[in-house]
């Protein structure tokens, strides 16, 4: 940390299974003293599946939340703080989506919420999709689409698509690959 600002003390105040929420205890160079939240999180990863006619699937499911459906890209926590992203991102895709690829790309790594939590979330997009089978969790109900770049586009500007890891990918993927 700065010079100007130190952690003195963490407690844990709430232990889940996908985050932990504690305290902390600041104390700044000018002598003042706060009370931080933070959130851990063991990290996530998400895949732009892209299809041979360029569509990209996206998932919708539910998000509790939100108490609504949401369209996203396929994504998930890791299994250990030390799973590769890139591991993650493969078994999500087919879990989520039924495909599969050999061939996935590192495009961005994001941190979600930077002020109060350190989750990170790598997102990769793979190409040259390979039917198989979904895989979903015995609590996901999970709906598969194809979307034209414009459709999701529009989709984001007009509101429909707010999630942060898909709005940023999405355009990231744009930048990267849609002007060539």
């Amino acid at each position: 940390m700065g010079e100007e600002v130190r952690r003195v003390k963490r407690e844990l105040a709430y232990k889940g299974t996908v985050l932990n929420v504690y305290k902390d205890y600041m104390e700044f160079a000018n002598g003042n003293t706060a009370e931080w939240d933070y959130i851990h999180h063991d990290g996530a990863a998400a895949v732009v599946p892209v299809m041979e006619d360029g569509r990209i699937l996206m998932v919708r499911q539910y998000r509790n939340a939100l108490e609504r459906y949401t369209i996203e890209l396929p994504a998930g926590k890791l299994d250990d703080p030390d799973e590769q992203g890139i591991v993650c991102a493969s078994r999500e895709l087919e879990e989520e989506t039924g495909y599969r690829s050999e061939k996935l790309e590192w495009l961005i790594t994001l941190r979600t919420t930077v002020a109060f939590c350190n989750e990170k979330i790598e997102i990769f997009v793979a190409r040259d999709l390979i039917p198989s089978k979904q895989h979903l969790d015995e609590d996901e109900y999970i709906d598969v689409a194809a979307y034209t770049m414009e459709e999701l586009k529009e989709m984001i500007f007009s509101g429909e698509i707010e999630d942060s890891k898909t709005v940023s990918a999405i355009l990231a993927y744009e930048v990267k690959y849609g002007r060539k």
